[in-house]
């Protein structure tokens, strides 16, 4: 499975991955998810959002009888240049795992489904986790509709492109309800597994840091770079850098991070007074008050330049489930159990109401959403065989 999906998306230049939301690339992950699915046998459904979902057993059957399905997997997306791991791992994980079971001759008492999380990089339209926002009802399908790529694409027009009907996108309750616990695996991003004492290539996610993304705009006036004096200027930049920095002080200080990691800038020229500035800020903390300081005080620098601050997205605190981290804590030998600063679906699941929990593959450098983004096959396997006995638990006869 890693073999099939390593060189899709690829860029042969920097080995750094561009698998976006309702692209060709994402329209061949699709059907490799599909053809893994039916490979095993498993009944294949997609919600209206999008994201797909295989099931080994009936789940609607089960749902009837009070007995929802465990369910598993992540995202096949990625960032611009991004690595190999982040998404992919929890699928092609997930399959394995259902692999091991079938092997080892179990038969679950309650269905498991493997699900493919549509656009949760956000890398095409800006807002993270989209797909599970919006089947949540965390996001409205009008604004979804409506979000841009870079070259003015509405995500209607993408999913028109894709086969799809925009008017079909909206929450999916009678999908959520078949889903009686979800955990999801995820390479480490970060290294705090590679830092601790304990040698273990698996730990249990806690919970999810506060984060948000804005956009930061400022205004000017477009002029020539060499013949206007700089007295006579109206430099939006300016006050985009201005508001970059305030961003990384205010972080220093509240003990947060934030990162301007996209702009856009008008005309664009070289040699050209930008007239517009358009930078969107990520930040993120442990304390959603510190986090909430770190863009006041971004705000307060934008509109000294008279510029706006947007809210794109914010997730609050997302505690997972306490009885299922404790249950798997437990049923995998009492492994680390770690908070995680980056967000997940499994965050916009927690925050539905779904009992959610995470496992964590530990990634020895620590680099993420790049094409250095790693994990041992060792570590790897070590995570497939966690989540089978992760899956054995909770979908196990008298789970």
């Amino acid at each position: 499975m890693w073999r099939d999906l390593t060189p899709l998306g690829r860029d042969g230049r920097t080995n750094g991955y561009h698998r976006f939301a309702w692209s060709r690339e994402d329209h061949t992950l699709r059907e490799w998810f599909v053809g893994q699915a039916q490979a095993r046998g498993l009944d294949v459904t997609v919600d209206r959002v999008g994201n797909q979902w295989a099931w080994w057993g009936d789940p609607d059957e089960a749902l009837a009888a009070g007995r929802p399905g465990i369910v598993t997997g992540s995202h096949l997306d990625s960032v611009p240049d991004g690595g190999a791991f982040d998404g992919p791992l929890g699928v092609v994980s997930a399959f394995a795992a259902l692999d091991a079971l079938r092997d080892n001759g179990f038969e679950p008492d309650r269905p498991i489904g493997v699900v493919n999380f549509v656009d949760e990089e956000g890398a095409r339209f800006g807002v993270a986790c989209a797909g599970s926002r919006v089947l949540t009802g965390a996001m409205t399908a009008d604004r979804a509709r409506s979000l841009t790529d870079g070259e003015g694409v509405s995500m209607a027009e993408a999913l028109r492109a894709a086969g799809r009907d925009p008017e079909s996108l909206g929450p999916d309750s009678e999908t959520l309800r078949r889903v009686g616990a979800f955990v999801e695996l995820h390479v480490e991003q970060g290294r705090l597994l590679s830092d601790l004492d304990v040698d273990t290539p698996v730990a249990v996610g806690s919970d999810i840091w506060p984060h948000g993304r804005w956009r930061i705009r400022t205004l000017g006036e477009a002029n020539h770079a060499g013949t206007t004096r700089l007295e006579d200027r109206e430099d939006a930049m300016l006050g985009f850098a201005a508001a970059v920095i305030a961003a990384r002080r205010s972080a220093e200080t509240h003990g947060c991070v934030a990162t301007v990691g996209k702009v856009a800038v008008t005309p664009g020229g070289v040699n050209a007074i930008p007239s517009e500035v358009t930078g969107w800020l990520d930040a993120r903390g442990a304390d959603e008050a510190a986090v909430r300081q770190v863009i006041d005080d971004v705000r307060e620098v934008v509109t000294d330049f008279d510029g706006l601050l947007i809210e794109d997205s914010w997730t609050g605190p997302t505690p997972f489930d306490p009885a299922l981290v404790r249950r798997l804590a437990t049923r995998l030998g009492g492994i680390p159990v770690i908070g995680t600063g980056a967000g997940h679906d499994a965050g916009i699941l927690a925050n539905a109401g779904v009992p959610t929990a995470m496992l964590f593959v530990r990634n020895p450098t620590g680099i993420s959403h790049s094409p250095e983004e790693f994990a041992t096959s060792q570590d790897c396997l070590a995570g497939v065989e966690a989540l089978a006995t992760v899956l054995t638990d909770l979908a196990g006869v008298h789970a």
